[in-house]
């Protein structure tokens, strides 16, 4: 007969190395637009946690094109009941459509609401309205995410693209879509609010 450590131990060890499953919900900035699967967001972020010793599985939930609006709509199927934690990442669609901050508040708080019902931890990534939207537009979208954040008590990384917008040394040739090297940018700066959002989804799992 095994010893009591021989049966319960490895068990135990496994379920406290399973990987993290964190879903990135998106747009085209997350899924990898123009890009190969290795050089998107979720898979360089996931390459980027191994080698700093974290068991991830990340799944690329991002959907060119998207809005706020369309992320709502397919959040029950995007997210799966097994997900330990959540990045969402959307409304630069929104901001370059002109779409109502009002409607991408709401759905973006509507999106939260689901994630806060399911009480895992969530990472927002926030975003910025172009300039040429005009002062008022842009004042109004801008302030959507640290009041969502705040509203929420959600982990929080105030601008997906921050250190990388605008850079074309970072972007590919559309001026807005970041390159490889501009995936890496982001995901060196978001890396510490990325820590601490496994560091969440662990603790509910414990």
């Amino acid at each position: 007969m095994l010893p009591i450590w021989g049966v319960f131990g490895p068990a135990q060890a496994v379920a406290a190395d399973k990987p993290v499953k964190i879903v990135v919900l998106g747009d085209s900035l997350s899924a990898g637009f123009g890009l190969e699967v290795q050089d998107a967001f979720p898979s360089k972020l996931q390459a980027a946690l191994k080698a700093k010793g974290y068991a991830t599985e990340m799944i690329n939930a991002g959907v060119s094109g998207d809005t706020a609006t369309g992320g709502l709509e397919r959040f029950d199927w995007s997210v799966p009941s097994d997900a330990d934690a959540v990045i969402l990442e959307l409304g630069a669609n929104d901001a370059l459509r002109g779409v109502n901050p009002d409607v991408t508040k709401a759905a973006l708080d509507k999106i939260l609401t689901k994630i806060d019902a399911r009480k895992i931890p969530v990472l927002l990534a926030g975003m910025k309205s172009p300039p040429n939207m005009g002062p008022d537009y842009v004042a109004k979208f801008d302030a959507i995410y640290p009041e969502l954040a705040k509203a929420h008590g959600v982990i929080f990384y105030p601008f997906f693209l921050d250190g990388v917008a605008a850079d074309g040394k970072l972007n590919q040739r559309d001026g807005m879509h970041p390159n490889p090297q501009g995936v890496d940018v982001i995901v060196k700066n978001v890396m510490p609010k990325v820590e601490e959002l496994i560091a969440k989804a662990k603790a509910r799992a414990g």
